[in-house]
């Protein structure tokens, strides 16, 4: 039976040189398939907003309908590690915000931890929320909800800043952080000088671990595609061939046949 994914569990695999492999998961059947897969870490995102809801960004997901994911999630798994992802504006207005909505995600949702993003400038909520008890994964680099202060989705190439975040989170008690949209070289570096491990998204091969969104790697996706992404199956080829053949077989009344009748 394989044993539950926990803290010690990651902080073991840095220190081991064990890749840690993360997936997004938004509902209850995919969140059981990542899991019986082996998967260590299931990220409920806030890219739920582009991947479920269509939306352009993320900035429109709100606490209410992360909760909701993020709980059925939750009941489907049994061995990965479950972190539900802060939307925006759930903790940047104050402290007692950040904490406040963070529990919901541990007593409502039943996630293990949850993410937020930003560096250096959200030190100091990690740190209020790590002391409540709540273990935080930061994120640093390409941050998708600073959209418009970036002027789009850009590479990250301030090696001095991005150093400084990533140090910043660590001293504040973050126990992992997700690296986006940054060179590799930059990654290596960082993820050298760091005792926790470091996930990365377009950050190259070297960091501790790797994520990716579910839907991109199932090829379930419409979307352009980033270039840091690797489609492993093309299950929307599928399904939209398996959906042409049941209409053409209704209207021709081949469904349902004998066999499918009481």
């Amino acid at each position: 039976m394989k044993s539950q994914i926990t803290l010690t569990s990651l902080y073991k695999m840095k220190e081991k040189g064990e890749k840690i492999a993360v997936l997004t998961a938004y509902d209850y059947p995919f969140a059981t398939m990542a899991d019986e897969s082996g998967i260590h870490i299931i990220l409920v995102g806030d890219s739920l907003g582009n991947v479920v809801q269509g939306q352009k960004t993320t900035l429109p997901v709100t606490m209410d309908e992360m909760i909701y994911h993020t709980r059925i999630v939750s009941r489907a798994v049994k061995h990965a590690m479950v972190i539900g992802d802060m939307p925006f504006l759930s903790y940047q207005a104050s402290i007692k915000d950040a904490i406040y909505n963070a529990g919901r995600f541990l007593k409502e949702a039943g996630a293990g931890a949850v993410k937020l993003e930003g560096g250096a400038s959200v030190s100091e909520l990690i740190k209020a929320i790590s002391d409540a008890s709540i273990p935080v994964q930061a994120h640093i680099g390409l941050t998708p909800q600073s959209v418009h202060k970036m002027g789009g989705f850009k590479v990250q190439r301030d090696e001095d800043r991005l150093m400084e975040d990533a140090i910043k989170v660590e001293e504040a008690g973050a126990f992992s952080v997700v690296l986006e949209g940054i060179p590799a070289d930059i990654s290596k570096k960082i993820t050298d000088n760091l005792k926790i491990p470091t996930i990365g998204i377009g950050a190259g091969p070297d960091c501790d671990g790797q994520v990716l969104v579910l839907h991109d790697l199932l090829g379930l996706n419409l979307r352009h595609l980033p270039k840091f992404v690797k489609q492993y199956a093309s299950l929307g080829e599928d399904a939209r061939k398996g959906m042409k053949k049941y209409i053409e077989e209704v209207q021709k009344g081949v469904f349902p046949s004998k066999d499918h009748c009481y």
